[in-house]
């Protein structure tokens, strides 16, 4: 008796836990919507700290790419953030190369850095982003607050239980539980750390590959690109070459053949003259 009671508690405070797990509403408005905090104060949506991901990209044309990634990255870790990302392209003919950063930045100062990161050179494009999650956040802190308090209900009855069935029920319905609140603070901690840390992909190209800005400039830009197009014809040309001679021996050898089929059938048919007739030897006789 005393094990189906545990499991019938057991099973009631699952069904509650779970009936007191708040759901979003995409009908509520922010104004409207309110949540029970972790700590057991009701906060409303457009009362508490709005939880934003901001995200942006940033080109700066420099003179020396891979100097100002050093550089930049020294800005990105003096502000208490740090590089996810780094690429750099070796320079060519006509440029200095160029590099792309993939930085982390405190939103608080995120501002500030980006000023700083503007320094490095001539700002080319600044875009920024930013996406509202206030309400998902909140929706997951009331979800794992009623899950620890399941929890922790469920650890006291399997304390207390003596039957094996009620034992096995119980610790079925708290494993349950507990990789259910695992997998919600996972998610809570990424959203703290898109919250706190802004992304941005800044891209440092090299002055000759920013966008014309003369005519003199337009016209070594447009004579950079007439040169390129023709060295890529060539090289389209050398490897097509092989093919294109292969093809022309064999379009030969079927022109031959078909020469002599077309030949052979217009040439005239002779037939053999009759060869001529001779008197019978005794009539020769008789004359």
């Amino acid at each position: 008796m005393f094990g189906t009671a545990l499991v019938l508690t057991a099973a009631t405070l699952v069904g509650c836990a779970t009936a007191s797990t708040p759901q979003p509403d995409k009908g509520y408005s922010s104004g409207a919507y309110s949540e029970v905090a972790p700590n057991g104060d009701v906060n409303d949506a457009a009362g508490t700290d709005r939880q934003v991901i901001t995200t942006g990209f940033v080109t700066v044309a420099v003179s020396e790419p891979s100097d100002a990634a050093v550089k930049a990255t020294r800005i990105a870790e003096s502000a208490g953030g740090r590089v996810d990302g780094r690429t750099e392209l070796a320079p060519t003919n006509g440029d200095n190369g160029s590099a792309t950063l993939t930085l982390r930045l405190p939103a608080s100062k995120l501002t500030a850095t980006l000023d700083k990161l503007k320094q490095l050179g001539d700002v080319r494009e600044v875009s920024l982003s930013s996406q509202d999650v206030t309400l998902t956040t909140q929706d997951l802190d009331a979800r794992i607050s009623a899950l620890t308090a399941s929890v922790d209900r469920l650890l006291a009855l399997l304390a207390k239980a003596k039957n094996t069935s009620a034992l096995i029920e119980i610790e079925t319905a708290l494993s349950d539980r507990q990789a259910e609140l695992e997998s919600l603070k996972s998610e809570r901690r990424y959203y703290s750390e898109q919250v706190t840390l802004a992304t941005i992909t800044l891209n440092l190209v090299s002055v000759t590959d920013a966008p014309a800005d003369s005519f003199w400039s337009g016209v070594v830009s447009g004579w950079s690109a007439f040169v390129g197009f023709f060295a890529g014809l060539l090289v389209a040309l050398g490897f097509w070459l092989p093919w294109l001679v292969l093809a022309a021996i064999a379009a030969a050898v079927i022109a031959g053949i078909l020469r002599r089929r077309r030949a052979a059938r217009t040439e005239p048919i002779v037939e053999p003259e009759p060869a001529p007739t001779r008197a019978p030897r005794s009539a020769a006789k008789k004359n």
